[in-house]
């Protein structure tokens, strides 16, 4: 069986075929991944794990331009943030046809963040947007969250991904999980910043 990393320097190069190699090679692990995300959403969730991973891989090897993968790291790191994306697209959708497009935005209480997944559009949007502020300053602990919270990797997988130690993105995690809570906090007016 041909190496997902392989097949990814091919496709990079533009080899049409490559493409069309790597969609069985990554689907079960992508599906599975999907699945697992999709599985906490609340009841009555009309994206199926398997839309999802095709919307995914079509924004990752679809279009005209060729992507320059780094390996199967890299391509498992734009996975999990192009499902992040498709996810927050259809929070979006879902709070516009919801509330009139008027809603506001509830933040989540980050320590809930490996127990929890989110179920809720609004609670989506509310990550989305505090890993974008996160995101300027660290952005490799921005990554870790999306890995753990959207894709629901282990740490260990995290770390295979990222192409760094466990230990590190444990260390990623608890400061990424921190910082999102002092977020929170400020954000509720419980805490001055210091």
């Amino acid at each position: 069986m041909p190496d997902v990393t392989q097949i990814l320097a091919a496709a990079t190069a533009g080899n049409r075929q490559a493409a069309e190699e790597l969609l069985p090679l990554v689907y079960d692990e992508l599906r599975k991944l999907a699945a697992a995300r999709l599985a906490a959403e609340k009841s009555g969730q009309t994206l199926q794990p398997t839309a999802l991973v095709h919307e995914a891989y079509l924004r990752l090897v679809g279009g005209s331009q060729p992507r320059d993968w780094d390996g199967r790291g890299h391509f498992f790191a734009a996975a999990a943030e192009a499902m992040r994306r498709i996810l927050v697209e259809q929070a979006r959708r879902k709070e516009t046809l919801k509330r009139g497009g008027g809603a506001g935005l509830e933040q989540v209480n980050p320590d809930e963040l490996p127990v929890i997944p989110p179920g809720d559009p609004i609670e989506i949007l509310a990550i989305h947007e505090a890993l974008d502020q996160l995101a300027a300053d660290s952005p490799r602990k921005a990554r870790v969250v999306k890995l753990r919270y959207f894709l629901g990797c282990t740490v260990a997988e995290t770390a295979e991904i990222l192409g760094v130690a466990a230990k590190t993105a444990e260390e990623d995690w608890t400061y990424a999980r921190a910082w999102l809570r002092r977020r929170w906090l400020l954000d509720r007016g419980r805490e001055t910043p210091g």
